[in-house]
């Protein structure tokens, strides 16, 4: 497939897809390559943060239209879907559960699965050139990779059905209007910016960031009730940890804290 990874201080991995893979990055045998490099950034305890980039004109095209249509005329086409689905799905639930920061810096076009990628980060970067598109009316088939779950929660409900019936594709200042996207960046700068934003949201606290992304999830879809009672539980367990006795003493000794340093010392 052509995936890169590049550690960087502060804990952060830079995972760049090479621009051939990016245009069909989602096949039956590279996204298997995709979800083991990221997999794997999620189980390293030394991993505080995931940048995710494409190269050239892409950043992800989703899967590769091309083994469509060799599994469409050879009767696999629905194994192939509920594969494909199948390891995308539970890698972005991964990344939306995990304490890592998901970074996309998107460089190029954005679609399908790819799209969900991006939408499932936790911070999204793009340049002006940049392109987002669903693609899947063009095609006849549904929306996959959590975009439909993701961006009402971005842009809207009713911005987001018209994003996929009148199958729209935003540049990167449309999308930035519309809350898609959390920042413009050139392409000059866009993983240098890309970096700060992980190392800085990288280096808090494991129950911080885990909490929170999870709270942030459920927040939509719960009684304020049941809220409470998610936050009580997460605040009492994160209050258990040793980053929480590091806080509260560099507070109190009017510095700044030192996250994870325990578990790295061990």
């Amino acid at each position: 497939m052509g995936i890169v990874v590049d550690r960087h201080d502060g804990g952060v991995a830079v995972v760049t897809i090479s621009e051939e893979a990016a245009r069909n990055a989602l096949s039956r045998t590279s996204i298997h390559e995709m979800s083991n490099v990221m997999g794997g950034l999620l189980d390293d305890f030394t991993c505080k943060a995931i940048v995710l980039t494409g190269t050239g004109r892409f950043f992800c095209t989703g899967a590769d239209i091309d083994e469509f249509a060799d599994s469409i005329d050879d009767g696999s086409i629905g194994n192939l879907v509920d594969k494909l689905t199948s390891v995308l799905h539970p890698l972005e639930l991964r990344l939306r559960r995990s304490p890592t920061v998901f970074i996309a810096a998107i460089n190029g076009a954005a679609a399908g699965g790819g799209l969900g990628l991006a939408l499932c980060a936790d911070y999204r970067l793009c340049i002006p050139e940049a392109r987002l598109a669903a693609a899947f009316f063009s095609l006849g088939i549904s929306p996959d990779g959590g975009s439909t779950w993701l961006l009402p929660r971005l842009v809207g409900y009713q911005r987001a059905r018209r994003f996929f019936f009148d199958n729209e594709v935003w540049t990167g200042e449309q999308a930035l209007e519309y809350g898609a996207v959390d920042e413009l960046v050139n392409s000059d700068n866009l993983l240098e910016r890309a970096i700060e934003i992980a190392t800085k949201w990288g280096s808090w606290a494991e129950a911080s960031k885990q909490g929170t992304k999870q709270l942030l999830d459920a927040s939509s879809t719960t009684f304020m009730e049941t809220q409470l009672e998610f936050e009580k539980a997460l605040i009492t367990a994160a209050s258990l940890t040793p980053d929480f006795a590091e806080g509260v003493s560099a507070f109190l000794e009017k510095r700044e804290a030192k996250f994870g340093a325990s578990i790295e010392e061990e």
